[in-house]
């Protein structure tokens, strides 16, 4: 059997409340409702009549071995402040919700309890309110004939065989006098109107007074012959026993399928009296329902990008067995959870209409937080606009969420590699072997390396440097960029790898044979803006060039000079290295 559920306004304080006729609870699925209570009045409260009250009222319940108590609510009322605590069946019960309204002088008063539970243990059978104590307060009101108390729970029932059916179950405390009630009843859905019925719990109503006293639905005026004329609607009945003795409240039911449209979403209810002071306490709605019922699941999900966060979730929306309508197109929202914030990331619609006990399949690339962490949670909502709000009407509201665990993997963890420098080449180039340098970052098997000489060559994968072995710069210096990559999670960093171009002079004794020249081409190559001189034992300049002079034949003045040792000064005139000095040993 279908699970009933419902949504609703939830109280908590006992205080007084606001008072006028609002939706309490809804309820969808294979159920029906009843009212059973009592009054507490021996007769009907007119003016100087006997002011003895009851504290206690016994009423029965019988609904069938194969229902189902999906809800109870009790209401108890009378006149004056309150009381707020009692007993139902020997159980002591105090105030849940309270409501009041006052007419001149005179105040009333109706408490709500919850008592599920107690009926849904005890079922059928007789259930007597006590310790209902107004004997004290009945006194002040009779002589303006106000004076009444009682008790009723509205039940609530499930059955498999029961027709899909919408109710709601609306109160709060309002009266009729000194001036009409018009009550509008929202968070209608009327599918069908066939046996729609409204139910009604209210207060006072006196059988002898029918002045001008109608209850219309929709500018309709109606009745429920035999016991609520079209001109007498409160006057001391309860329809769901045929009792007529129900002194001083009403449980009245009326069948409404002519007063209301296929496709009304909220219906008008107006309570006229020209003399009985009526008090309406509760009003509850059953209207056929013809619902789908959206639930959704979360399959299974793909990291495509870890670095960029971006996954696949694949997911399928149910159209559940016990709909009773296609799943038209809804809005599904994803959100992400990591144990304290909750981040919305996208909605998407359904593309199709979604039989009875039918699904589709389907899946969204997301992007999560970077603010996130690899652990946390994917919810789907189903018929979600991403703000909590809901387009359409469910038998299940409370359904349509999945959880899915999400595991991002860890980047790589590597090393930052040092900078590389190597000796000038000329213009200020040189070849470098990058296979140290990416052994410094790590030595995990599963990692990949690739270098790039831009970052945005590395964005796109373009342009890969592959020869690391022999690399020459393009500048100086010069960034290279790295991508790790972790073949085992697919995800990467990146690191910096810095060229700088260095000069090296020579350090070891150069020979110049006879005939030869002291060749200075790859330094002009170089450092183009070089000077050299060239000095003997005692000091003196045999030499001095440039780039635009010839090399030293080991001459001087186009004189052979004597085999010796010989100095030379480069002046390089780099905005990196100033001076160079060295010496040759001319043999002649």
């Amino acid at each position: 059997m279908k699970k009933v559920i419902f949504i609703s306004l939830y109280f908590f304080s006992i205080l007084l409340c606001a008072q006028d006729i609002s939706l309490y609870r809804q309820f969808n699925g294979h159920v029906d409702f009843t009212m059973i209570g009592n009054t507490l009045n021996l007769v009907e409260n007119e003016n100087n009549a006997n002011c003895a009250i009851l504290t206690s009222a016994t009423a029965s319940l019988n609904i069938g071995a194969n229902n189902t108590i999906e809800a109870a609510y009790l209401y108890w009322a009378g006149s004056g402040l309150g009381d707020f605590d009692i007993r139902l069946n020997n159980e002591n019960l105090t105030a849940q919700r309270t409501f009041s309204t006052n007419y001149f002088s005179y105040d009333f008063f109706s408490v709500f309890y919850d008592v599920t539970s107690q009926v849904a243990s005890l079922g059928n059978g007789n259930y007597t309110l006590s310790n209902l104590d107004l004997n004290t307060i009945i006194p002040n009101y009779c002589s303006s004939g106000i004076n009444f108390g009682g008790w009723a729970i509205v039940i609530i029932y499930a059955n498999d065989n029961l027709p899909e059916n919408q109710i709601n179950v609306y109160d709060g405390l309002q009266s009729v006098l000194p001036n009409d009630v018009t009550i509008q009843l929202d968070n209608l859905n009327v599918i069908d109107n066939t046996g729609a019925q409204i139910g009604f719990l209210a207060w006072e109503g006196d059988s002898a007074l029918a002045v001008n006293e109608t209850l219309s639905v929709n500018d309709n005026a109606i009745e429920s012959l035999p016991l609520n004329p079209v001109d007498n609607a409160f006057n001391g009945t309860n329809s769901f026993t045929g009792e007529t003795n129900l002194y001083n409240m009403d449980l009245d039911l009326y069948n409404i399928e002519d007063y209301i449209n296929i496709g009304d979403t909220s219906a008008t209810i107006k309570l006229t009296s020209g003399q009985d002071y009526v008090i309406l306490n509760c009003i509850v709605t059953k209207l056929n329902s013809q619902l789908p019922d959206a639930t959704i699941q979360i399959d299974n999900y793909e990291i495509n990008n870890c670095n960029q966060r971006l996954i696949t979730v694949d997911y399928t929306v149910f159209n559940s067995l016990n709909a009773t309508n296609y799943l038209p197109n809804i809005p599904i929202s994803f959100y992400a959870f990591n144990g304290i914030d909750t981040y919305y990331l996208e909605t998407i619609y359904t593309n199709e209409n979604i039989a009875v006990n039918d699904s589709i399949s389907l899946n969204i690339e997301l992007e999560i937080p970077a603010s996130f962490q690899n652990n946390f949670e994917i919810i789907a909502v189903a018929d979600d606009l991403g703000n909590g709000n809901d387009t359409i009407i469910e038998l299940d509201e409370l359904n349509n969420e999945s959880v899915f665990q999400i595991q991002l993997p860890e980047l790589p963890i590597i090393n930052i590699p040092e900078s590389l420098s190597a000796c000038n080449n000329g213009f200020k180039k040189s070849i470098f072997n990058l296979e140290a340098s990416l052994n410094e970052i790590s030595t995990n098997i599963n990692f990949v390396y690739s270098v790039y000489a831009s970052e945005s060559d590395l964005s796109s994968n373009e342009n890969e440097i592959l020869n690391i072995s022999e690399y020459e710069n393009h500048s100086n210096p010069q960034k290279l960029y790295i991508k790790v990559y972790d073949t085992s999670t697919g995800c990467y960093s990146v690191t910096e790898l810095e060229l700088n171009i260095t000069y090296c002079p020579s350090t070891t004794p150069q020979l110049l044979p006879p005939n030869t020249t002291f060749n200075l081409d790859t330094l002009f190559q170089i450092y183009p803006n070089a000077e050299i001189k060239i000095f003997n034992r005692y000091g003196s300049i045999v030499y001095n060039g440039n780039k635009n002079t010839k090399n030293w034949n080991g001459t001087y003045n186009n004189k052979k000079l004597p085999s010796a040792t010989y100095f030379y000064s480069i002046k390089l005139n780099d905005g990196y290295f100033k001076f160079a000095n060295g010496w040759i040993y001319l043999l002649n």
